[in-house]
């Protein structure tokens, strides 16, 4: 039997829980192999945000002294889980996934486990399954951000009318992004400070489903609301999309995240309001390090823990920034994440 031990200590004084992982698996990396190998599993290389996970997650674990296998699904479940069971063909000491669907990646994690080999679920959580180990950013507190940048601006006298594009319903993060809007805008709601006037789900997160919901609205309501609670930079640009077609654009707040290029461009311009800055530097070079740890079975400590529906998921969590106009050059420009000269064309 695989062995994987997780010990978990409750410190009254920090209010911390401490996780210490053990992965599974043998002795450690193949004996024959000078360099542990790591298979990293995306859902899709279609949108900016993921080629740069990608880049810097290769540099920083070939740095470190590792190979890395990387396959994209392009979005589709089955052609994701064909990746792995390639991967794991490969004998890979440890594998990364970017799940497409949180529960159906939960296969992946089992075959992976019957070969021995510990997984890494990297920003998105894989549900329903004894995963090892997650990272990711704090996703309730993106959406809360969001939501807070929305309550900050009601307007003194009636109500802010809002339109919501939540993510994919098969990404568990769209749904804790939408938990935290929730902890923000559900008691405004009841007080009639905020009224949702539309909502619906953007399928795999395509700017053109977020482009045809905020056509729907507009349809069905007219350009009398305020405000759009995009759920991330993409699903915002098909928003302002449809939004520069009815002469609504610079008019309306719309809200993102991820600080794509694009994104920063439009917040620049005025056309987009905010970003939630996710320092992928800052995941994709912890990941690296943890996968590194896991295909080596050395101990990883994580003082959080996350459910995935089958269990409390040792996890490791990173901070967040709100990027508006007036902080760009002080965050995602400073951080060197964006050039100065990309971003205010």
């Amino acid at each position: 039997m695989h062995v994987r031990i997780l010990l978990v200590l409750v410190s009254c004084a920090l209010s911390v829980i401490t996780g210490l992982v053990i992965a599974r698996g043998g002795v450690g990396v193949t004996a024959a192999r000078q360099r542990p190998l790591i298979g990293l599993s995306m859902d899709t290389l279609k949108e900016e945000r993921w080629q740069i996970d990608r880049d810097l997650f290769t540099a920083a674990a070939q740095a470190a002294g590792a190979d890395v296998l990387v396959q994209s699904a392009n979005s589709n479940d089955v052609v994701q889980l064909q990746n792995i069971e390639s991967l794991i063909t490969q004998k890979v000491d440890v594998l990364v996934i970017i799940p497409k669907d949180a529960a159906a990646m939960a296969k992946g994690v089992e075959l992976a486990h019957q070969a021995g080999i510990p997984v890494l679920s990297y920003d998105r959580l894989i549900t329903g399954c004894d995963l090892d180990l997650y990272l990711t950013f704090d996703n309730v507190k993106v959406g809360e951000l969001q939501a807070k940048f929305l309550a900050d601006r009601i307007p003194q006298s009636g109500k802010l009318r809002l339109i919501r594009i939540y993510g994919a319903k098969t990404d568990n993060n769209a749904k804790l992004f939408k938990q935290g809007q929730d902890n923000i805008l559900q008691p405004l709601i009841a007080a009639g400070k905020v009224e949702v006037i539309f909502e619906d789900w953007a399928e795999d997160w395509k700017p053109e489903n977020a482009k045809k919901i905020t056509n729907a609205a507009i349809t069905k309501i007219g350009p009398n609301f305020d405000a759009i609670l995009a759920s991330n930079d993409g699903t915002a640009g098909g928003a302002i999309q449809a939004l520069t077609e009815e002469g609504l654009a610079g008019k309306i707040i719309v809200t993102g995240q991820d600080a794509d290029l694009a994104a920063c461009q439009r917040i620049a311009q005025g056309t987009q309001a905010m970003t939630v800055y996710k320092p992928i530097q800052s995941i994709a070079t912890k990941a690296a390090d943890l996968a590194l740890k896991l295909a080596r079975r050395q101990p990883i400590v994580a003082r959080d823990a996350v459910s995935n529906g089958k269990t409390d998921v040792p996890s490791v969590l990173l901070e967040i920034t709100s990027v508006t106009k007036e902080n760009l050059r002080d965050t995602v420009i400073k951080d060197g994440f964006r050039k100065e000269s990309d971003v205010f064309q």
